[in-house]
């Protein structure tokens, strides 16, 4: 397998692999081209976002946009751990505490008129010999 990424601000991407190089490579063989657009990529034969296999039985994925999909996916994460968070801190609808449990008293920070995060107070502590 291999993965290119070498891109030129405001330039063309730099043929990294040719197609002689290509042929050269065993079937079965993978390349990612990070650096795939309409003017080329890294890659002879890349295209962006598509797949290609070659008659040689070589895949070639141009990925150039590969790099714009992250936020998408890190916010549909995010997503996912505050409902599974609120699902356990509201299991009926209604806030119910529990600071015996780990991942509810990792998150509470205070309680009750109470500091009751463990690491929250420790960095509160630190900060304070800090100034001082």
């Amino acid at each position: 397998m291999v993965i290119t990424t070498a891109q030129v601000p405001g330039g063309p991407a730099p043929r990294l692999v040719s197609g002689n190089a290509l042929a050269g490579m065993r079937p079965g063989s993978v390349l990612v081209d990070l650096a795939s657009t309409v003017d080329g990529g890294n890659v002879e034969g890349s295209i962006p976002d598509t797949r290609v296999v070659t008659d040689a039985g070589i895949t070639i994925i141009g990925a150039g946009n590969l790099a714009s999909t992250v936020p998408a996916a890190a916010s549909t994460a995010y997503a996912r751990n505050l409902l599974a968070l609120l699902t356990q801190l509201m299991p009926r609808g209604e806030v119910v505490l529990d600071l015996d449990d780990d991942v509810q008293a990792a998150v509470v920070v205070t309680h009750g008129g109470r500091l009751v995060n463990p690491r929250v107070r420790a960095a509160l502590a630190d900060f304070k010999e800090i100034r001082s």
